[in-house]
């Protein structure tokens, strides 16, 4: 009994005294920077490695993707405006129009018309049509037919008018009157009084030049009666038939 209690106390002696010795030795051991690990141990000092610390990851933004632009409206394609050949007849038709007023091989038509166009150009509407006068140092003249516009299409169109000068005679005729700068059919109903410009007698045909603002007008006449001299005055034209041409 008494050996257990020597060796008990024994035991208790050391545990203490191991516990003294470990006191010191745990306060000198620290967690110090792997790069001074030689200079401590050569100290006598115990080097515990610190465990490196794992840096936080950067933050990083995400840039919003933008929005897929809509796509542009496409514009409707615009109508184009007639061009010069679109908004004039063509010899052709001139020609073809002028026949069938004064009949194929008409003395001097194609000549009358190839010189007109020469010095005028080609029309945007012409007149096809019949007229019925007479004068006596005073003319009377009254006619009807169709406007033929390049662009606005066709229409009904009657005129009168009186005649000045040296005029004898009676006549009915068959009219084809080349119009020029006409761009508003209505600005045909007006009256158009004789203007300054070429006359011209070929073969059994006859045409004058009248003109009101930019709007020239030019009736080709094939006579039938005896009608002789020069005559000035004026076409008036209306939507309707009239009885006074003045």
């Amino acid at each position: 009994m008494t050996r257990r209690m020597a060796w008990g106390a024994r035991a208790a002696a050391f545990g203490a005294t191991a516990a003294l010795v470990a006191a010191p030795v745990a306060a000198q051991v620290s967690t110090i920077d792997p790069n001074e690990a030689g200079r401590l141990a050569a100290q006598g000092r115990t080097v515990v490695p610190a465990e490196p610390q794992t840096a936080a990851p950067a933050e990083t933004w995400e840039t919003p993707s933008a929005a897929p632009a809509a796509p542009a409206p496409v514009p409707a394609p615009a109508t184009a405006a007639p061009g010069p050949e679109q908004a004039t007849y063509q010899d052709n038709d001139i020609f073809g129009a002028a026949e069938g007023v004064f009949g194929k091989g008409a003395e001097g038509l194609a000549r009358m018309i190839e010189k007109i166009i020469g010095e005028h150009g080609r029309p945007n509407a012409y007149i096809t049509g019949r007229e019925a006068g007479g004068a006596f140092a005073v003319g009377i003249r009254y006619g009807s037919g169709t406007l033929y516009h390049k662009v606005e299409g066709e229409r009904p169109v009657y005129w009168t008018g009186p005649s000045l000068g040296f005029d004898v005679g009676a006549n009915g005729a068959k009219t084809f009157v080349l119009v020029y700068n006409l761009y508003d059919s209505q600005d045909l109903f007006h009256r158009f009084p004789a203007g300054e410009g070429n006359a011209y007698v070929i073969g059994g045909l006859t045409a004058s030049y009248l003109r009101r603002g930019d709007v020239v007008l030019i009736p080709i006449r094939l006579g039938v009666g005896w009608r002789l001299g020069v005559n000035v005055g004026y076409m008036n034209f209306t939507e309707k038939a009239r009885w006074l041409p003045f």
